[in-house]
C-alpha cells in the first residue's frame, strides 16, 4: 500500500518522466539489459502506468531515439549558418553528425548493442531517419529556390544524402581509429558540397 501511493497517477506523468528513465537505464545497463520494469521504477511510477504508455521495451526505445535525435537535429539545424541553403545545409548535416557522433546515447548504442541499428541500415526506415530526411529535403527546397543546389527530384536527392551522413553515424567509431575525426568532418562537408553545386553553365 505504501508504495502505491508514493506512485505517480498516469494521468500526471508527462512522457518525458518516463523517456529521460529510460535514458538512464539504456546508458547505465545498454539496450537489451534494459526492462519496462527498471524503467517504470527509475520513473517512480507503477509497472501498469508505464505499460499504457508503452506496451514494450522496443516503443519505448523507439520513442526514447526519436525525441533525443530529433531535438540534436532541430538545434543543429537553427545554428545551421551560410550565405545560401547549400551552405547551410552542408553546416547543419555535417554539424548533426557531430552532435550524434558524441551524443552518449548514441554512443552507448553503437557501443554495446550496435547490431540492434542493423534493421534500420538494411530492412526499414525508422522515425529518426525520417526526421533526419525531412530536415535534408527543408534544405534542399531552398537549394532549389536560391539556385544554390543543382536540379533534381528533391526527394531523391534526400534519400541519397541520408544514406551518406548516415554511413559517417554508424561508421565513426572504427572509420575515426586512424584517422583525425576532424579531417573526416572536413571530407563529408566536401563531398556533400560538391554533391550538390550546380553545374557551370
Amino acid at each position: 500500500m505504501t508504495v502505491k501511493r508514493h506512485m505517480a497517477s498516469p494521468s500526471r506523468v508527462d512522457d518525458d518522466v518516463l523517456l529521460d528513465a529510460a535514458r538512464d537505464c539504456v546508458l547505465a545497463r545498454g539496450v537489451r539489459r534494459t526492462t519496462l520494469t527498471d524503467v517504470a521504477r527509475g520513473a517512480g511510477v507503477s509497472r501498469m502506468t508505464l505499460y499504457r504508455r508503452f506496451p514494450d521495451v522496443r516503443s519505448l526505445l523507439a520513442a526514447l531515439m526519436t525525441r533525443e535525435f530529433g531535438a540534436l537535429l532541430a538545434s543543429t539545424n537553427h545554428g545551421a549558418d551560410g550565405s545560401h541553403a547549400r551552405a547551410r545545409l552542408v553546416a547543419g548535416a555535417v554539424a548533426g553528425v557531430r552532435a550524434i557522433v558524441a551524443d552518449p546515447l548514441m554512443r552507448s548504442v553503437l557501443d554495446r548493442d550496435g547490431e540492434l541499428v542493423l534493421p534500420y541500415v538494411v530492412q526499414r526506415l525508422g522515425s529518426t531517419q525520417y526526421i533526419a530526411e525531412q530536415f535534408l529535403l527543408a534544405r534542399l527546397l531552398a537549394g532549389h529556390a536560391d539556385g544554390s543546389v543543382r536540379a533534381g527530384d528533391p526527394a531523391v536527392q534526400a534519400r541519397a544524402l541520408l544514406l551518406v551522413v548516415q554511413s559517417f553515424v554508424l561508421s565513426h567509431g572504427p572509420a575515426t581509429t586512424d584517422l583525425d575525426p576532424a579531417a573526416l568532418f572536413d571530407e563529408l562537408a566536401h563531398l556533400l558540397d560538391a554533391s550538390l553545386r550546380p553545374e557551370p553553365t
